[in-house]
């Protein structure tokens, strides 16, 4: 059993890690009114009272396209507050967890992104990560930060749940097909959390990036898809949902500039950690039967 001090336990991430982690470590973890993300003082009087072995971040500012009005903000949580833990779990020798992104990337490789492949950021929000992915390099803690994308779950506000509610009040909806990902479920980030916390001390020898998603690759129009065949099957109902059309990029313009490749290659946590996460579609399926059981 571990003492750790998770922050963001109201996040997506968060929400599945304070599930699984509780019943088997000594889990702390303070909500927003316990532990201010944009007070010095807050962060390093935590994390002096709480003693941890180790601190998982799963908190992070995610509205991609507020954080171009909110840049300071955005800063301020996903740069400067990473810094801050991180400087704390090095004095009190704790290893320190982080969540990022593959939104540090400009998108433009034809190919996976290697954690090796030099960040190029198009928006407020991507430059906040990585600034935080830096901070805690420089600050000489023993971390892992893991770089996820498309994270989806069946509570808080997600992709696969405004497909689900906007497919049943419109006839049709026009969906991005140049825009590829990995669709990953926050479930399967923190089982896969668990598999890494098994090494225990071992842990400790394998600070780096390391990249996290689901097996394959999709665009956002085939995820959409997806979801809505998944939800055709497991509620029952093959009428009243929305066609799906495809459009581009370019023609939906949205305030953050988004990376049109956001795939990931996840080799490195696989050799290193032996942590292999499900296919993409596998776990949307998954989900879909957790929200349409479906009794025959």
């Amino acid at each position: 059993m571990s003492k750790i001090l998770l922050i963001g336990k109201t996040g997506q991430i968060g929400q599945e890690l304070e599930r699984v982690l509780t019943p088997l470590h000594d889990v702390i973890a303070p909500d927003r009114a316990q532990l201010d993300l944009t007070n010095a003082d807050s962060i390093q009087r935590m994390i002096a009272e709480a003693r941890p072995e180790i601190v998982i971040n799963a908190a992070a500012y995610t509205q991609v396209d507020a954080a171009e009005n909110e840049a300071a903000l955005a800063m301020q949580l996903n740069g400067v507050a990473p810094g801050i833990i991180a400087d704390c779990a090095k004095k009190c020798d704790a290893l320190f967890v982080h969540y990022s992104t593959l939104f540090v990337f400009d998108g433009i490789k034809n190919e996976p992104y290697l954690e090796t492949d030099a960040p190029n950021p198009l928006g407020a929000y991507g430059r906040s990560k990585l600034a935080g992915d830096e901070a805690i390099i420089a600050s000489g803690c023993s971390h892992i930060i893991l770089r996820v994308n498309w994270i989806y779950s069946s509570r808080r506000s997600n992709f696969v749940l405004t497909m689900l509610k906007l497919a049943c009040e419109r006839a049709n909806l026009k969906i991005v097909a140049d825009q590829i990902g990995s669709p990953t479920s926050a479930a399967a980030c923190a089982d896969a959390m668990m598999g890494m916390l098994h090494k225990g001390r071992a842990l400790r020898d394998l600070t780096g990036i390391y990249n996290l998603a689901a097996q394959g690759q999709c665009t956002r129009l085939e995820w959409a898809q997806a979801v809505i065949d998944g939800a055709k099957a497991y509620s029952g109902r093959q009428d009243t949902w929305a066609e799906l059309l495809p459009t581009t990029t370019a023609a939906n313009p949205q305030p953050a500039a988004r990376p049109l490749n956001t795939v990931a290659d996840c080799g490195k946590i696989g050799r290193a950690m032996g942590i292999e996460m499900a296919p993409w579609k596998m776990s949307i399926e998954k989900l879909l039967r957790e929200l349409y059981p479906v009794s025959m």
